[in-house]
């Protein structure tokens, strides 16, 4: 992350959509969520603040909370994630307990640039109180906020198919039609998970 926190909001997004070609195919198209839910209201707070600060909205379009990367997340946990699911938890206890040594005040309660702070030094792995090195707690929230932002909607994140629409990716589709074959223009977005019109949200 950017040593400065204006230099963190302005191109932290860039660097977060930049990181998404590191997201597997795999990641679009998992085993199929439930509706369940995994962490508490005080633990998904936490997480919302930092999704929302890992990749803030911009000029570009929406950030990541407002995509439904942190959903995304909280539905894994309760499902193909669960064996994470403690790890998970004990991650975002040990980041508002940083946030209270480092700031005084609760992560969710932190001004946005106390929050950038935070994570930089996770990012950094200098944040105390975390099982092993805090960047690994980091990298985790990172790449499962990645897969909740460009994965397909089905799975509870990409809400309204931003995330699609930020890397101009179209949607699947089963043929392309000539003009699409042209590459003339951007192919028109599809706007429909692979797993039908009703699974989109």
């Amino acid at each position: 992350m950017p040593n400065g926190p204006e230099e963190l909001v302005r191109i932290s997004r860039r660097a977060v959509i930049a990181g998404a070609t590191i997201v597997p195919v795999a990641a679009l198209t998992a085993a199929a969520q439930t509706p369940k839910t995994a962490l508490s209201s005080a633990e998904r707070q936490i997480l919302d603040a930092f999704v929302d600060r890992l990749c803030p909205r911009d000029e570009l379009g929406p950030g990541a909370l407002e995509m439904g990367a942190a959903n995304y997340i909280d539905l894994s946990l309760a499902d193909y994630l669960a064996a994470e699911k403690g790890t998970f938890a004990e991650g975002l206890a040990a980041v508002d307990a940083f946030a209270r040594t480092a700031h005084g005040a609760r992560f969710t309660e932190l001004a946005p640039d106390q929050k950038d702070a935070v994570l930089t030094a996770m990012e950094n792995g200098t944040a105390t109180g975390f099982t092993g090195n805090s960047r690994v707690f980091f990298n985790r929230v990172r790449r499962l906020t990645l897969e909740g932002m460009f994965g397909d909607p089905f799975y509870g994140g990409n809400k309204n198919f931003a995330g699609w629409d930020l890397i101009r990716y179209p949607g699947p589709r089963l043929a392309v039609g000539p003009e699409d074959q042209k590459m003339s223009a951007l192919p028109k977005p599809l706007h429909q998970s692979a797993y039908g019109s009703g699974n989109g949200h």
